[in-house]
């Protein structure tokens, strides 16, 4: 009754394309959080991006459950633009997001990786009737293959990866038929470069690596952060050779997959060689009787840093932590092998549902000239 009573009116729009569009912190895994500015052009172009480069359904029922600062409130433009509607709730509490996908008909979520494990683990997922749902994306760390394919098996044919950062989204995509479960061999990849956006594996000099070698992920893009806000100096160090320096290492396949490693800070440097956590993690998630699991460096007199596994198990198992080691050693190698495996009941999160791999090194780091990052 008021819209009809204010009859129709036409909007005007103040807002150039060079304006202060958006402001949008990182989630501080490495560091201090820093604000990432957009102007209007580049959060248009994401929008875009978002809207093209992902298999949405037809109707559009969007389950808002990660933070919508965040990846998760990317969805909602693509979602309000193609005329869909938006459910949206307050934290992430497992049985109310299995009911309302049954009680709404959810076509469409986004979920990190724990969110989806925890799902798993749920007493009632068996019972839901999960039918509505036709994409359900996940992202914002790694996923491991094994309870990938467990998902496929239970869930459905619905899944597509996303990677990306606060700095530039969406940079790759892994779309559902990537996701086969007679030919998992792309589960351990990010995806393949959305349209939009231009990616290079780069050296420490800013020359591409040769193919098949680990570089840093660099994008170039609309899409892509103007700045950090009031921070000239960092600005400038993650613009380096005029690319967006990610901070994530990864190769390539022929095809243009990309396969991430790891973070760059998360490196384990061991007695000269190089560890990407990452890797060790998905040889250990392979046991099922791992929920989760992270590797991180911890100090030690004749290494340096020393290979840690710290692992989460799923209730009512054992584990035995020497057949553990040895899984890895033959898989990976003596190098990569955790030095020791620590059991216990929950693994530090960050407030976007990630392991916080910083808090866990602080506990073992405690007191030492530990690394910053």
């Amino acid at each position: 009754a008021g819209a009809a009573g204010a009859g129709a009116v036409s909007p005007i729009v103040l807002a150039e394309p060079n304006d202060e569009g958006w402001l949008s912190y990182t989630g501080g895994t490495t560091g201090k959080s820093k604000g990432a500015m957009r102007r209007h052009h580049s959060f248009v172009a994401m929008t875009n991006a978002v809207s093209a480069d992902f298999e949405w359904p037809e109707d559009i029922v969007y389950l808002s459950v990660a933070p919508i600062s965040h990846v998760g409130g990317t969805k909602i433009p693509t979602t309000l633009l193609r005329g869909g509607r938006v459910h949206m709730h307050h934290g992430f509490n497992p049985e109310a997001v299995l009911d309302t996908i049954a009680a709404e008909r959810i076509t469409t979520t986004l979920l990190v990786p724990t969110m989806v494990n925890i799902l798993l683990d749920h007493p009632k997922l068996d019972q839901t009737d999960l039918s509505s749902l036709e994409l359900l994306i996940y992202g914002a760390a790694p996923m491991s293959p094994t309870r990938l394919l467990e998902g496929l098996e239970r869930i459905g044919p619905v899944f597509c990866q996303l990677y990306g950062q606060t700095e530039g989204y969406p940079l790759t995509v892994l779309r559902k038929g990537d996701h086969n479960k007679d030919d998992p061999g792309l589960f351990a990849a990010c995806g393949h470069p959305v349209s939009s956006v231009r990616i290079a594996l780069l050296d420490e000099e800013g020359q591409e690596v040769p193919g098949g070698e680990v570089g840093e992920i660099c994008a170039q893009g609309p899409q892509i952060m103007d700045a950090y806000w009031q921070r000239p100096e960092q600005t400038e160090e993650v613009f380096a050779h005029g690319w967006l320096h990610t901070g994530d290492m990864a190769w390539a396949d022929d095809r243009g997959y990309l396969y991430i490693v790891d973070r760059k800070k998360d490196m384990i440097i061991t007695g000269g060689f190089n560890v990407f956590p990452r890797e060790v993690e998905d040889v250990i998630t392979t046991d099922r009787d791992i929920a989760m699991a992270a590797v991180i460096g911890v100090p030690d007199d004749k290494w340096g840093e020393a290979v840690k596994a710290v692992v989460v198990v799923r209730a009512g198992a054992q584990i035995d932590t020497e057949a553990l080691i040895q899984r890895v050693k033959d898989s990976k190698g003596a190098v990569q092998a955790p030095k020791s495996v620590d059991i216990v009941d929950e693994i530090p999160l960050t407030p976007l549902g990630k392991p916080d791999k910083k808090a866990l090194r602080e506990i073992y780091w405690a007191g030492r000239d530990r690394r910053v990052g």
